[in-house]
């Protein structure tokens, strides 16, 4: 746990805590598990968990936990837009706290999370707090998917340190930030954590990265999970240059590195440093990124091919 001063223990900020959250009743329960489970007073932080709109259990599930900590876990419901920003942006005007701490369902931490994130927030005077995410494999489900997942998994120094952003899951920020530079932009279907960033860091806030606060998020194992979700980044990218083509390059649909594998030699370089693998593992995890940039490319033709129709 990171020190702090008797003072600031004594002044500590009202925190709150915001989920999103969308069909996923096992996701959000780890995740209300571990962030009732904190060392911070209870009376010190909220937990506003934001449900997209889900058609399953998962209300049912946060239902529980507010009937247990009715004073700490509230439900707020988005059905209307359906994405991570709108879920986000539901619970921003009901945050209490001078500190907004984000983080997703499927997600845990330590139980001194948010002493950690408090005490990092106010002795360095930041607005903008990114943390280290590790990915771990779940028992029964280590297959090569969830082996590639983690070895790429979320390099969060580097998103902050030379793209100007974090990714929202481990992300910590004063409310005034909001203040000035608005909430998630709603439209993007992805990619809303960095054009945010962006928004903050060109307002002047300052962005640090936190590698001391470790939250964690279970690997990927499926590859159509893995597909999937990089098809939504592809919408999400071609929505990016859409509605803010001053931040990103808008390349042709006919440049071919959109549609060539990755570069062999700097692949076998990246991951053979973060793990030891046979040469039929190396071989099948290229597949898989290979299979990862055609999914996002045809997410990105597809979005851009539905702007054209609408």
């Amino acid at each position: 746990m990171l020190e702090q001063s008797d003072d600031m223990a004594s002044e500590r900020p009202f925190v709150s805590v915001i989920i999103p959250v969308y069909n996923d009743p096992r996701g959000i329960r780890m995740t209300l598990d571990a962030v009732t489970n904190q060392t911070y007073s209870p009376e010190g932080y909220e937990i506003l968990v934001a449900d997209n709109g889900s058609t399953d259990n998962t209300r049912d599930v946060v239902r529980k936990y507010s009937e247990r900590f009715p004073d700490l876990v509230h439900l707020l419901v988005e059905d209307e837009v359906q994405g991570p920003a709108a879920a986000r942006n539901a619970a921003i005007p009901r945050a209490n706290g001078s500190l907004l701490a984000f983080i997703d369902a499927d997600m845990t931490v330590e139980e001194t999370w948010l002493e950690d994130a408090v005490a990092s927030m106010e002795s360095n005077d930041w607005d903008y707090m990114g943390c280290n995410v590790e990915i771990y494999i779940e028992d029964g489900k280590d297959t090569l998917t969830a082996k590639y997942n983690q070895i790429f998994g979320f390099p969060i120094r580097k998103y902050i340190e030379e793209q100007q952003f974090s990714g929202t899951g481990c992300l910590v920020v004063r409310d005034t930030v909001f203040d000035e530079v608005g909430d998630f932009d709603e439209r993007l279907f992805s990619g809303e954590d960095q054009e945010f960033g962006n928004r903050v860091y060109d307002a002047g806030f300052d962005q640090h990265y936190q590698p001391a606060i470790t939250m964690y998020h279970p690997a990927r194992s499926s590859l159509l999970e893995l597909l999937k979700k990089h098809f939504r980044l592809g919408r999400g990218r071609a929505q990016m240059q859409r509605y803010h083509p001053e931040r990103v390059e808008k390349p042709s649909l006919l440049n071919p590195r959109n549609y060539l594998p990755p570069h062999p030699i700097r692949f076998y370089k990246r991951i053979t440093s973060s793990a030891s693998l046979a040469w039929h593992e190396i071989l099948l995890l290229f597949f898989i990124a290979y299979l990862k940039r055609l999914s996002a490319t045809s997410g990105w033709v597809y979005e851009h091919f539905s702007e054209d129709d609408g």
